[in-house]
């Protein structure tokens, strides 16, 4: 039998990662100890108080039905998150969706808004997930430049006046994946205004905003006057609350955005295992005991790492929070040809820029998922690359 993908599956390339594991097992088979600096899931385990909660909420014999949409204990805790630590309300009935994990509602909602050739803003290198949603909506994609100049955050004023009639969405994330750049309460204002100006619907995914390594909270886009009457924020509980296998996050903010999305995923899903949530809301209400240590650690885990590549002569993204380190190497080779060597050369894997768009060209991402000691011993072994 002839077996014929669909025109569209030709939009989506194999992913890198499976490519770099892949050679990566090669070198360890000859003897290569390797050094795992690539997928960005949390090593740390998930807190002891979660983990006992989730087996025995999995035990009850009235946990296994259908939940359809978020439970009720889910979105109130997402609302009492919210005020507590962002001072932002929200009603749990009308703006709180539950997603199977970001990836799943970052990959549908362009589905939920845009026609086919309807232009999506987001960013060159940005998560690849957008570009994947954006492409199975069927839009297209207008790529925002990342300078350094600009401070690495998506210049507004670089995207042509007839672009922004014509755009429907705008997809940010801060701190970003790969590029960890900083959210401020300015720039979100100048972005509201943007979105107004436009009648652009915004669209902020969180995803690291527990991962903040300076100041007394995260800093959330729904905090900033005028936020919701333009746009809604996706959250995940995957980095900040090390849940990443448990597949649970959410969206908030704008009423009629979540009520369209609702509407989409009442025809694709039936919800997540009650437990999930019920451990998610408990989380949620413990948020500052248990991502305080996370915090901690990634912060020293970022230090050195950044430290120890400047050292090395790398050029590295500033950046005071975030899951992941966005770096320059000082070597004439393209990214993936250099994050190949680098496994067979080191054994230590990061991903290579240009899988997050082609202005990442001649960058890696690291990520922070590893022990300071780890960390250490990877970056001797990048001070003996030899190229």
């Amino acid at each position: 039998m002839k077996i014929v993908p669909s025109k569209k599956m030709s939009l989506f390339e194999p992913a890198m990662f499976g490519q770099l594991k892949k050679f990566a097992k090669e070198q360890q088979a000859k003897g290569m100890e390797l050094i795992d600096l690539s997928l960005g899931s949390p090593d740390l385990p998930p807190h002891e108080m979660l983990r006992n909660h989730l087996s025995e909420q999995s035990k009850l014999e009235t946990s296994y039905g259908y939940t359809l949409t978020g439970i009720k204990e889910f979105n109130e805790a997402v609302s009492r998150y919210y005020k507590r630590c962002n001072q932002v309300e929200l009603d749990p009935e009308t703006e709180v969706l539950l997603t199977i994990g970001s990836q799943e509602g970052l990959v549908h909602l362009p589905s939920a808004f845009c026609d086919p050739e309807e232009i999506v803003l987001t960013t060159n290198p940005g998560y690849v997930a957008y570009d994947a949603g954006i492409k199975f909506a069927g839009a297209k994609s207008f790529f925002i430049p990342l300078d350094i100049e600009n401070g690495y955050l998506p210049d507004l004023k670089a995207i042509p006046e007839d672009v922004a009639e014509k755009a429907k969405l705008l997809i940010l994330n801060m701190p970003g994946n790969p590029v960890p750049m900083e959210p401020s309460i300015e720039y979100f204002t100048e972005v509201i205004a943007f979105a107004k100006k436009y009648n652009i619907l915004v669209v902020h995914d969180a995803a690291y905003s527990e991962f903040y390594f300076t100041g007394d909270g995260p800093i959330s886009f729904l905090a900033t006057p005028g936020a919701k009457e333009v746009g809604i924020e996706i959250n995940s509980l995957s980095k900040s609350f090390s849940l990443a296998g448990a597949r649970v996050a959410y969206i908030v903010g704008n009423p009629e955005m979540i009520s369209i999305m609702k509407q989409l995923k009442s025809n694709l899903d039936f919800g997540i295992f009650e437990p999930i949530q019920s451990t998610a809301a408990l989380a949620l209400d413990h948020a500052e005991e248990i991502t305080a240590p996370l915090r901690k650690t990634f912060a020293e885990r970022h230090k050195t790492l950044m430290n120890g590549l400047k050292a090395l002569g790398w050029e590295v993204a500033p950046s005071n929070g975030g899951m992941f380190v966005w770096a320059k190497y000082p070597y004439s080779l393209d990214s993936v040809s250099f994050a190949f060597k680098l496994i067979e050369q080191t054994g230590v894997m990061t991903v290579p820029g240009t899988t997050f768009g082609s202005d990442g060209e001649g960058y890696v991402r690291l990520a922070l998922v590893q022990p300071v000691d780890v960390l250490e011993k990877a970056l001797e072994r990048l001070r003996n690359l030899s190229i």
